[in-house]
């Protein structure tokens, strides 16, 4: 909580975009990460359903 408030304080507002802009930049990447491997997932479990529901035939 201190950190966050000696941001708020902070008088250096290049200072503070700064950190917004990264914060940004790791969100976006982490959530274009999170959806290849949801993507990824997907393909592997349909993939196990599709030869399993094939073994039954």
């Amino acid at each position: 909580m201190d950190v966050l408030r000696s941001l708020l304080c902070n008088r250096e507002g290049a200072t503070a975009v700064e950190y917004g802009l990264i914060a940004a930049v790791i969100t976006v990447a982490l959530l274009v990460g999170f959806q290849n491997a949801s993507n990824a997932l997907l393909d592997v479990l349909t993939f196990i359903s599709e030869t399993i529901e094939g073994a039954w035939v």
